[in-house]
């Protein structure tokens, strides 16, 4: 690359830092936010250095142009003894590019106990988009409450310590405000979508068909999905699409759900599509949906789904849980219809009414691409994004280190040996779905 040192020791240290206990690259909504966030901060800081999980033959260390990129790859099936171990590996690269850093970025406290316990010159950006003492009880039912407490503690150390805390959503902005961090330093930055251009319709594609695209957390609601098609079998040309961002093997308790149900021979099954194979099944659908269930993590904590922004992206309407978060990016009767969560039948309802009202079902699809457009790109929050930084940057005043807190070490709680995940409808482990993951 023109003007690179040839060789790599006489490159200088990373300017920034970007870290995310998520597998990247992947395909879950995560990774999607972690490619604009940290593709801002290293064009804004000139490079960077990107740490997150590997796995799946992933490399450990590659670098591309400016940026380096370091994986964490340990082969460790206890959820809080990886998240641990992740952390004592960022301990060593802030060691190492402590000289150099300006500005460290990151997505969770496994991440950033480490970054604020180093106490380091830099300037330190919270991207809140779950909360773990929050999301885990969802994968990890058996998780002790102590071992609850303790996370929330290494949540509240970073919500403390942090210069900004970044948030894509109002209702989370709420959940963090909670707890204590001031207003001038929580920056809502929504979560957006890109325009996609006109593709042809899938090979193979029911007459019509309901898409559901995502990964497959409990909170996520498929089962209501497929509970509702069940009611909607009269329709004999009607079938759901499922495109999970995880596994095919995360998706079976979900088909055995749908043979119980009778309608397996109504859903089609897809895995970890690339984008440019999804986005034919998302923009030729005649519904998407969003059945998110009415729980702890979307209502008090709170989300920002991007399968809603994606889909009105594409110009398909979008039937929803009418929830706080949901009716932040959705207008009931506008881009689609809100209905009740956790209601299957309600949901089958709306969704038998709108096919039978094709023009309408057109105009709010053509409404959520405008809206998209015109309050929802990534560009817009990218650029707002660059600006926090540039802020930061100007400010003669950083925060001091904090001292740890009584109840955790700087590497965080003890691992627990029973925290290993437990299997069943949404209950995926933890390796595909960490906590703050939201498609």
């Amino acid at each position: 690359m023109p003007g690179t040192p040839a060789d790599p020791a006489a490159r200088p240290g990373p300017r920034a830092l970007y870290a995310s206990f998520d597998r990247f690259p992947s395909r879950k909504g995560s990774a999607v936010h972690i490619d604009r966030f940290a593709r801002t901060l290293f064009d804004h800081h000139g490079g960077g250095l990107l740490y997150v999980l590997g796995g799946d033959d992933l490399p450990a260390y590659q670098r591309e142009g400016d940026v380096e990129i370091v994986r964490f790859s340990r082969d460790e099936p206890r959820f809080m003894a990886r998240a641990l171990a992740f952390g004592v590996r960022l301990d060593a690269l802030l060691q190492e590019h402590a000289g150099t850093l300006e500005v460290c970025h990151f997505r969770d406290p496994w991440s950033g106990v480490p970054v604020v316990e180093a106490g380091g010159p830099w300037s330190t950006v919270y991207e809140v988009n779950g909360l773990p003492s929050i999301e885990l009880p969802f994968l990890f039912p058996r998780i002790p409450p102590d071992v609850l407490a303790q996370v929330a503690a290494l949540e509240q150390r970073c919500l403390d310590a942090a210069d900004a805390v970044v948030v894509p959503a109002d209702t989370i902005a709420a959940a963090v405000r909670a707890r204590g961090v001031p207003e001038d330093r929580i920056h809502v930055l929504r979560n957006g979508a890109d325009l996609p251009p006109p593709t042809p319709r899938p090979a193979g594609a029911p007459d019509r068909y309901l898409l559901y695209f995502g990964a497959l957390q409990p909170w996520q609601g498929l089962d209501d999905a497929l509970r509702a098609l069940a009611r909607l079998t009269d329709l004999d040309d009607l079938g759901l699409v499922v495109c999970s961002s995880v596994h095919r093997r995360r998706a079976k308790p979900y088909a055995k759900l749908a043979e119980r149900l009778g309608v397996a021979d109504r859903v089609t099954w897809h895995a970890a599509l690339p984008e440019h194979e999804l986005a034919p099944w998302r923009e030729h659908a005649d519904l998407s949906l969003a059945p998110l269930k009415d729980c702890e993590r979307n209502v008090a904590q709170g989300c920002a789904p991007l399968k809603l922004l994606e889909s009105m992206a594409s110009g398909t309407a979008v039937i929803a849980s009418d929830l706080p978060a949901v009716r932040e990016l959705v207008t009931d009767g506008v881009q689609g219809r809100l209905v009740h969560p956790d209601r299957p039948a309600e949901l089958a309802r709306a969704i038998r009414v709108l096919l039978d009202h094709p023009d309408r079902v057109a105009a709010m699809g053509a409404a959520g691409r405008e809206h998209v457009a015109a309050h929802l790109t990534w560009d817009r929050s990218t650029t707002a994004l660059s600006a926090l930084y540039s802020t930061l940057a100007a400010g003669s005043d950083r925060l001091p280190a904090m001292p740890a807190t009584p109840t955790t070490s700087a590497s965080g709680p003890a691992p627990r040996p029973d925290l290993v995940p437990q299997t069943g409808p949404g209950t995926p482990p933890a390796a595909d779905d960490a906590p703050g993951s939201d498609r």
